[in-house]
């Protein structure tokens, strides 16, 4: 089954293709497709309103199987007030990119000591047609890491926090891993669950 993944990420395309490989599922992007959408305002108050906003947005203008994501970032010990949530990219107003998000929280982490635990909170909403949607949020889908203060030298384009991003357990930059970490790896069982059982494969 072919389904569009409605984003620009193309880094996010491709992680999303990865995770599902294997399965009877086609990700296409809208490129593929050539599909122009308006803004879509991601107003919503979590990761799962803005994934429902998302894919009705595109569903709206595709009138087929789309499918799209959002995540909400949770940092240990900032209060709630302070917290980055659905606004991981969009601080005090303005929209960061690549390099300033890693300024950004490489701060936040050196005030926390140097190392921070956090934790992103993604939700998806899949829509086969008008009748037929699937939304999930579930902890199985969530991904928890350790943000630093001492950034990689190397990037990622499209996941910039992956640069300032530890595994909980070996303690190495996601950058030098060779694998996927215990948490990455129930993350995308918990996709991979999502698609089987929506899809019945």
């Amino acid at each position: 089954m072919k389904i569009l993944y409605g984003t620009g990420n193309i880094a996010k395309i491709n992680s999303m293709k990865n995770m599902l490989r294997n399965l009877e599922i086609e990700i296409i992007s809208l490129n593929d497709v050539n599909l122009k959408v308006e803004k879509i305002y991601e107003n919503g108050n979590s990761p799962l309103e803005n994934a429902k906003i998302k894919a009705f947005a595109y569903y709206k203008v595709w009138g087929k199987p789309v499918f799209s994501c959002d995540s909400a970032l949770y940092i240990d010990r900032m209060d709630f007030y302070h917290q980055p949530g659905v606004h991981v990219r969009r601080i005090n107003g303005g929209e960061l990119n690549d390099e300033e998000m890693i300024k950004y929280y490489t701060e936040l982490a050196s005030k926390a000591g140097g190392e921070v635990k956090a934790k992103y909170k993604n939700a998806i909403c899949l829509i086969l047609d008008e009748k037929k949607v699937f939304e999930y949020d579930g902890n199985d889908i969530a991904e928890e890491f350790i943000i630093t203060s001492e950034p990689h030298k190397k990037r990622k384009r499209g996941f910039p926090l992956d640069s300032i991003s530890k595994d909980i357990k070996a303690g190495k930059y996601y950058m030098d891993l060779p694998y996927y970490t215990e948490s990455q790896k129930n993350m995308i069982n918990g996709f991979r669950d999502f698609f089987i059982s929506s899809l019945a494969l």
